[in-house]
């Protein structure tokens, strides 16, 4: 355990003297001393979970370059990634092992390696070093694009780079309470949906909004949306203050209104509290059943008549599973399908695993083009601690 402890202060203390784009470098030369590892890669895992792009050691993917894309469908990789455990097999020389790259549930890319020989303290060694070779990402993203860049395997227009800088940093978050995921698919002239979530010591806070328009005008109000939501979340506001404060920037901006569902767990006792201005009834899957939650419905954000917004409670127990979305989950082509039917298929997966598979669903049952973002949070309650 002390050499282990060892080898890991060692690559962390490398990484810090390296460049912030170097992090792939200093895991291989780690991985090639240690266990002598004939070559080592970092998979980057897109923002639609559907593609990897290879980073190689060498420095073989800058910015610029022609990125090696890998489809995940039907890999190894995808195992890797859905199991989030290792995989071994045996290579022409030695033995292929490939590790996920995660933190906190959320799942950024793979690490690959071929060694010589891989036993059960080879592969432990580079599961660890996966883990902190996503500590590294998660740090030095914020000194570098690279690792954006490696997240995107389609250009993205303005609007959609707007949008996605509006998402939380990690997509998908696991805590000894909850563990919850988000997916947006956007539609082909972006609608400005958004989710957002944020833990703090007592409180687990969660959102979705989905402004009307498309293209610029939506990401703009989304920005301001967004922006007066977590301005209220980080002072302490209630559901029914953050929501107000929410109307009251839209209606300064003058651009629309947004539909949204704001939520408030209490992690010690939870309690939860909900506002729903205008949004789609959100849906609660419990004991395999799912249904909707029928609550309350006040008025969108922006809307110049007088309104207030109520704080509802809303039941939620240990083993619960609460699924809120956009209306382009429902809409068009995903009328036809059975939503509860695909809640209920998928609810033995993590949070992560079905929300990607409910926004496939749709999107396929829209022939791969969406009229309006298809956006989805999913929310696995453990208990409170």
């Amino acid at each position: 355990m002390a050499e282990d402890t060892d080898q890991l202060s060692g690559l962390l203390a490398a990484a810090e003297e390296a460049a912030p784009v170097d992090c792939v470098d200093v895991v291989a030369r780690n991985l090639r001393r240690r266990l002598a590892a004939e070559a080592v890669s970092f998979l980057i895992v897109d923002l639609s979970k559907k593609a990897a792009v290879r980073m190689r050691a060498d420095g073989g993917a800058e910015s610029g370059q022609e990125p090696e894309t890998i489809e995940l469908a039907g890999s190894v990789y995808a195992q890797v990634v859905r199991t989030q455990r290792p995989h071994q097999e045996p290579a022409a020389r030695g033995t292929r092992v490939i590790a996920p790259v995660s933190s906190r549930g959320d799942v950024l890319g793979l690490l690959e390696a071929w060694l010589p020989d891989a036993g059960p303290a080879e592969v432990g060694a580079v599961c660890e070093t996966a883990r902190t070779l996503a500590y590294l990402v998660i740090v030095n993203q914020r000194f570098t694009d690279l690792y954006t860049w490696g997240r995107r395997t389609t250009p993205l227009s303005l609007p959609a780079e707007i949008q996605y800088q509006l998402l939380p940093a990690s997509l998908s978050c696991q805590a000894p309470e909850f563990a919850v995921a988000g997916v947006l698919e956007p539609s082909a002239s972006i609608s400005g949906d958004t989710f957002d979530y944020a833990q703090d010591r007592h409180t687990l806070h969660l959102s979705v909004t989905d402004p009307m328009g498309h293209d610029l005008n939506a990401a703009l109000t989304a920005t301001v949306l967004v922006g007066a939501l977590r301005g209220a979340r980080r002072v302490g506001a209630g559901v029914a203050e953050q929501a107000r404060r929410a109307d009251k920037a839209l209606l300064e901006l003058g651009r629309g209104h947004a539909t949204g569902q704001l939520l408030r767990i209490g992690l010690a006792d939870g309690r939860a509290q909900f506002v729903n201005a205008g949004h789609p009834w959100p849906w609660r899957m419990r004991e395999g059943r799912a249904e909707e939650v029928t609550i309350a419905v006040d008025q969108p954000f922006g809307l110049l008549s007088p309104h207030a917004y109520r704080t509802q409670s809303l039941d939620l127990r240990p083993g619960d599973r609460l699924v809120m979305l956009t209306d382009g989950m429902l809409e068009h082509g995903a009328e036809s399908l059975d939503l509860a039917a695909l809640m209920e298929g998928t609810g033995d997966q993590h949070p992560r695993e079905a929300a990607l598979a409910l926004t496939a669903a749709v999107l396929e049952a829209n022939d791969g083009r969406l009229r309006d973002d298809a956006t989805i949070m999913v929310l696995d309650w453990h208990g409170a601690h």
